[in-house]
């Protein structure tokens, strides 16, 4: 089995608000890996979507390149990225932590783009497509999270697959690669 810490392709996945941007922000200078935020190559100014078929040719572009840290969820092409893994970290936290923070960044972000934004997509308070992502937040521990356990466990077993479900366990991780769970 690899580690996470030979792995060249790792997808870190997760509900939003879990801590995905940021650690694969942090995790690929570690490692040495380019980071890809999805949701860059995603967005287009004024929070345009991608085109579906333009977009699966832009996810295929990124999965062609020798080594990336890749986050985000977008599930019309999970399965692609998840076979394309070496490894896959899933930020399995609470409901309440990634509500939380999906709120305190929407403050902290109001009127600019965030980092691992596109450019030309700033956060606004309060908005139809806001409610909508709080309420898949909401939703995705019923539903989401049991569909993405079950992508996991059909992966190859030669693929490492971590489980980070709180904070100290992303510190310990970070710390220390080997220290976290796997999914068994």
């Amino acid at each position: 089995m690899a580690t996470v810490g030979s792995a060249k392709r790792i997808a870190i996945i997760g509900c939003g608000g879990s801590g995905k941007s940021t650690l694969a922000t942090r995790l690929g200078p570690a490692l040495g890996l380019p980071v890809v935020h999805l949701d860059v190559h995603y967005w287009n100014p004024g929070w345009v979507p991608t085109p579906r078929d333009e977009w699966e040719d832009k996810v295929e572009s990124l999965l062609s390149r020798e080594s990336w840290i890749m986050d985000g969820n977008y599930g019309s092409t999970m399965d692609k990225r998840l076979a394309a893994s070496d490894a896959v970290v899933f930020m399995d936290f609470p409901r309440r932590i990634c509500l939380w923070r999906v709120v305190k960044r929407r403050f902290q972000h109001v009127g600019v783009s965030r980092p691992d934004m596109a450019p030309g997509c700033p956060e606004r308070l309060l908005d139809g497509g806001f409610l909508k992502f709080l309420k898949w937040i909401w939703d995705y521990h019923k539903v989401n999270r049991r569909l993405l356990l079950e992508r996991l466990r059909g992966l190859q077993p030669s693929t490492t697959i971590i489980m980070l479900r709180n904070p100290k366990e992303v510190r310990d991780f970070l710390d220390d690669p080997k220290s976290a769970n796997t999914l068994a």
